[in-house]
């Protein structure tokens, strides 16, 4: 993966954009030597709103119903 100061990404923005969006390949952007952000190509294929995590908790009990334990924030 290629990585690129934020300052040169800065100066070819849009080229880069252009770039990824061609390749499909993300890029790095740095600051001092350290990443800070991932610039990747957008994957229509992959639904934004999906839930990933949907059915994966399960409750056993009343969960909505008042508890009968008095809280010490409470007092």
């Amino acid at each position: 993966m290629k990585t690129l100061a934020a300052a040169k990404f800065k100066a070819k923005c849009l080229a880069l954009i252009d770039n990824i969006a061609q390749d499909h390949e993300s890029i790095i952007i740095t600051k001092h030597g350290k990443p800070l952000v991932k610039v990747m190509p957008f994957d229509e294929n992959k639904d934004i709103n999906q839930k990933p995590l949907k059915g994966a908790a399960t409750y056993i009990g009343d969960i909505v119903s008042p508890i009968d334990v008095e809280w010490e924030a409470a007092k």
